[in-house]
């Protein structure tokens, strides 16, 4: 089991950055891939980012390549999101992941471990 606490999250203005965190505990000693979820109310969940355990490879979806990066600390087992430039389409409740694998998944079903989630709003 892998149990992941993302924070972060909170209010910003329009053209604004958060960083957002997530650090994963239990077994943590096996090869993982962690990625970025975020989901608005009412809709679908959708990729955000991904990252390789070894940290090389990363993915994005395209509205956020060139705004958001994705980066891994694996000691201390934590993954963070860079954004920059947000924009009021980047309001969501934003979810990090895991999956034990060396294979980067874009898809919700393929990741085992989930947090619960942390807010960004992007104020008027």
């Amino acid at each position: 089991q892998v149990q992941l606490v993302e924070s972060g999250g909170g209010l910003v203005q329009a053209g604004g950055s958060l960083r957002l965190s997530c650090v994963a505990s239990g077994r943590t000693g096996s090869n993982y891939v962690m990625g970025w979820f975020r989901q608005f109310p009412g809709k679908e969940r959708e990729f955000v980012a991904a990252i390789s355990w070894s940290g090389v490879r990363t993915y994005y979806e395209d509205s956020v390549k060139g705004r958001f990066t994705i980066s891994r600390d694996n000691a201390p087992n934590t993954v963070y999101l860079q954004m920059n430039s947000l924009t009021h389409e980047d309001t969501d409740v934003y979810y990090c992941a895991a999956t034990i694998s060396t294979t980067i998944y874009k898809t919700v079903g393929s990741y085992d471990y989930w947090g619960q989630g942390t807010q960004v709003t992007l104020s008027s």
